[in-house]
């Protein structure tokens, strides 16, 4: 079965809107590669003149991509797409999981968060480094129930970040099967096929179409 963003969706049909939730850019960038076939308008929450502060305080991802869809589609009226996605270390007994975009602190860089990592991870030999990317979507339309998908990449972290494409967590995440390579070190085309995000898109992808499907049906 083919799982590249172009085999996703059909070729021709009426376009609705699709509010992506996140104002993240390295999210963004990688929603608009994968949904780049999508028969819909895909928009953004700063493109809607959206700034909503929500708080994504569940105990799971699931429950946090629930969070994040429902008070975007409350606010917007619109189908609305949202993830929660984070990393999980095996040596951290799961940590820093749903924490991990807080993991270093609220005003953290990308950069900081990686380096405590390392830090936590220091003396934890290779082999024990285990560790996975793990992503839920949750799909919202107006006065309908959420649904979800999750997808997840499996690998290990690294001893030091390397590369420069990515963002988050990517340079030190050593992706299982790829030679060794971060996921930073991937070409964005392949990591938009293999990665958490790309895996939950592609689980999520039956669910998308039956939606788009009964709204095109309901019309206007």
């Amino acid at each position: 079965m083919c799982h590249r963003p172009s085999c996703l969706w059909p070729e021709e049909q009426p376009l609705t809107t699709l509010l992506v939730a996140t104002n993240n850019p390295g999210k963004i960038r990688e929603y608009r590669e994968l949904l780049a076939r999508l028969p819909a308008s895909v928009t953004f929450p700063a493109e809607e003149g959206l700034a909503l502060d929500v708080s994504e305080n569940g105990p799971t991802f699931e429950e946090n991509a629930r969070i994040k869809a429902l008070a975007y589609v409350q606010a917007s009226g619109l189908l609305t797409l949202a993830d929660d996605s984070g990393l999980e270390v095996d040596a951290l007994g799961g940590a820093p999981g749903v924490h991990s975009a807080r993991y270093a602190g609220p005003e953290a860089s990308d950069a900081d968060r990686v380096r405590k990592l390392l830090a936590a991870m220091a003396d934890v030999p290779a082999g024990m480094r285990g560790a996975r990317f793990r992503c839920v979507v949750a799909v919202a339309r107006p006065g309908g129930p959420v649904l979800t998908a999750e997808g997840t990449c499996e690998g290990e972290i690294g001893m030091a970040p390397r590369g420069s494409h990515g963002f988050g967590y990517d340079p030190i995440f050593v992706v299982r099967g790829y030679g060794g390579q971060t996921m930073a070190e991937l070409p964005p085309g392949l990591k938009n096929r293999i990665s958490h995000r790309a895996r939950a898109m592609a689980a999520a992808r039956e669910i998308l179409a039956q939606v788009l499907s009964d709204l095109l049906a309901s019309g206007p």
